[in-house]
């Protein structure tokens, strides 16, 4: 066989279902194994950075690495943007290159630069292959580290010369990876701070969801009776509806949440990641008492001195401290911020006014969707109003890029969930800045009939830097632009196109864009006022 199907014969070892990218000159042979692969779909996308997104979002949602592909070059440099994105936002991936043939890789050469040293950057592990017989290892190697904790993006590059070689060997089956546990005087001590504490405050982060511990989270907080907060990336890892919720942080101005950790005399650190949300909004003074619990040690940072780490399994340290702490008596403070969050949250949800408010669109776009349904936001200021007012109810179910934020993920990033939940209603949540840079994935569900729904928030603004400008100097520049009818566009697309008229309309278009067959796009003129 050609090294081109031993890959592939690896990448089913796998478990892959999808390669998401472009063919090209230099992927010939692998293109061609994977078309004869009878368990791995590949998906052709629009533009590398679409497939890489959409590789991006199936790692998050499924545990498992996805996939992109694309040739050597432009096509190599317009995947970064999404492997970056998951490398920072801690989903698994795995991103293929193809390169000119080694011959001519020590010279200048058409389209060839070192994508390897491109590639360093934004990846935990990248490596060029020279000889087919070092496949199996490549490979297994590249997923292993993909999917460990903290999960990240692999890049393999395969020479066209070397994928067209004669090739043996059988690739090498995944193993599971090894979960430990901290140790007993650790958990005993980190007991012991929680029952001396008055205001202990819980911050949970995207680490709870990709490591499955929320059901041990939410056992543990009903059990202990401590108030907790997400980030954006956290959001579902406990209910919106829990007594115990406060809802997310994450905005950098001064927000009703953060009243909390100003009280707060313990932060219960649980699956965070400092690139969501820096220890510096939350802990200026760095004299707050942490317990650091996640599956990797605490990263250093002055205002996030840990009194105890327990690194491990997240769940099962978890259930451990559970066991080992008491019930608490609720305070009269939590209590009543608890009520000032979720009121404020119901402020405005139901305003007939038009041009509509976010608090709104968001009120109706919740009542559209069920528990289980999928969320997916693009970045931008909708991505802000989401993470605040819009109610989670289950892990993996608000996908938000909150570690590298890269504009343009919703529509790519819809594409994939669809695939992996095809039973569940997504929608993908865009900016009328952010929709723009990867519109051209329409084509691409159309084509694979997805069936989800992009709702487009239109203002004619980079409305989250409007906002910053406005806070900061006063007025904003650079930030306006001209839009296209988005309804003539959806026509154009071959797809079914809404455009309420007032706020009394956006419920039924939901409802008649979720209904319907394959994508839909709902555009929605947006009050930003209210930022």
């Amino acid at each position: 066989m050609r090294a081109a199907d031993l890959f592939v014969k690896s990448l089913e070892a796998e478990g892959v279902r999808y390669v998401f990218g472009l063919p090209g000159e230099e992927t010939l042979d692998l293109v061609d194994a994977l078309d004869a692969s009878d368990s791995i779909q590949f998906i052709t996308t629009r533009h590398e950075q679409g497939a890489a997104f959409m590789a991006d979002v199936h790692g998050r949602l499924t545990g498992k690495a996805g996939v992109c592909l694309s040739t050597l070059g432009p096509g190599a440099t317009n995947l970064i943007t999404g492997v970056a994105d998951a490398n920072l936002d801690r989903a698994p991936l795995v991103a293929i290159t193809g390169q000119a043939e080694l011959e001519r890789t020590h010279k200048e050469s058409h389209q060839y630069i070192d994508i390897v040293d491109h590639f360093r950057a934004v990846t935990k592990w990248n490596v060029r292959i020279q000889r087919p017989s070092v496949i199996p290892e490549v490979v297994r190697k590249a997923f292993k580290l993909a999917q460990t904790e903290k999960p990240g993006a692999c890049h393999i590059e395969l020479p066209e010369d070397v994928a067209a070689e004669e090739a043996e060997g059988h690739p090498i089956p995944p193993s599971p990876p090894v979960l430990y546990a901290p140790e007993e005087e650790s958990l005993r001590e980190a007991a012991r701070w929680i029952t001396e504490s008055r205001h202990p405050i819980i911050l949970a982060g995207n680490g709870v969801i990709r490591t499955g511990a929320s059901p041990s989270l939410r056992a543990f907080v009903e059990t202990a009776h401590i108030p907790v907060a997400t980030t954006f990336m956290g959001k579902g890892a406990v209910s919106s509806l829990s007594p115990y919720s406060l809802q997310a942080i994450g905005l950098q101005a001064h927000d009703y949440v953060s009243c909390g950790f100003d009280r707060a005399d313990l932060v219960i650190a649980v699956g965070y990641d400092l690139v969501e949300y820096a220890p510096k909004h939350w802990n200026a003074e760095g004299e707050k008492r942490i317990i650091h619990i996640d599956s990797t040690e605490a990263e250093v940072d002055r205002e996030y001195c840990c009194a105890a780490e327990l690194v491990g399994d997240i769940g099962a340290t978890l259930d451990a401290l559970r066991a080992l702490v008491e019930p608490r008596e609720e305070t009269d403070y939590h209590s009543t911020l608890r009520d000032i969050i979720h009121n404020e949250l119901e402020e405005m949800a139901h305003s007939d006014a038009f041009p509509i408010v976010p608090q709104r669109i968001l009120r109706d776009l919740r009542e559209v969707m069920a528990p289980e349904d999928i969320l997916i936001s693009d970045v931008g200021a909708h991505k802000m109003w989401v993470a605040r007012l819009y109610r989670a109810y289950e892990p993996g179910t608000v996908i938000i890029s909150n570690g590298f934020a890269a504009m343009g993920i919703a529509l790519p990033g819809a594409i994939a969930a669809s695939l992996v939940h095809p039973q569940r209603r997504v929608v993908a949540v865009c900016g009328d800045g952010g929709f723009l840079m990867n519109v051209q994935e329409l084509e691409t569900a159309k084509r694979l009939g997805a069936k989800f729904t992009v709702l487009i928030w239109t203002d004619g603004t980079y409305g989250l830097i409007d906002w910053k400008q406005r806070t900061r100097f006063s007025r904003a520049a650079g930030v306006e632009f001209g839009n296209p009818d988005w309804l003539g566009l959806a026509e154009a697309f071959g797809i079914r196109g809404y455009r309420p008229a007032s706020a009394e309309e956006l419920l039924p278009s939901l409802q008649a864009a979720f209904d319907g067959d394959g994508p839909a796009l709902v555009d929605v003129a947006v009050d930003y006022r209210e930022n």
